[in-house]
């Protein structure tokens, strides 16, 4: 992984492991973590961020059960592929994405009605 750089707010109430979750779901969402991208070891990155490699394993953890990242001995960690054309929303998945976005919208600074609005908005313009 050599392009965006994750962060981690120590003093943030969400979890560290789950601001490593949070980012890491977005690039790979949004393409700029492409499918076979290699990810650090959970040392390496746990190294980079100042943080106990047991928080990084539990970040790679919840991403291989959403099926977003897999690891495979001797091979890595890698981005994996996401499938292709329209799907039926799967509920986890759903929630994963909004969680994802209640995170990064809260360290913006937004209030939940805030945070809301601007998702019945987004909906809204997408007809």
């Amino acid at each position: 992984m050599t392009g965006p750089t994750l962060r981690v707010d120590t003093t943030s109430p969400v979890p560290p492991y789950e601001q490593i979750r949070a980012q890491l779901a977005t690039l790979i969402g949004t393409g700029r973590l492409a499918t076979g991208e290699r990810l650090p070891t959970v040392r390496q990155l746990a190294a980079d961020l100042g943080l106990s490699p047991g928080t990084v394993a539990r970040a790679y953890r919840e991403l291989e059960a959403a099926e977003l990242i897999r690891t495979r001995r001797g091979a890595g960690t890698r981005v994996a592929a996401l499938p292709v054309g329209p799907t039926r929303a799967d509920p986890a998945r759903l929630a994963a994405l909004a969680r994802d976005f209640a995170v990064q919208a809260r360290a913006l600074g937004g209030a939940p009605e805030e945070i809301l609005d601007a998702v019945r908005e987004a909906l809204d313009d997408r007809d």
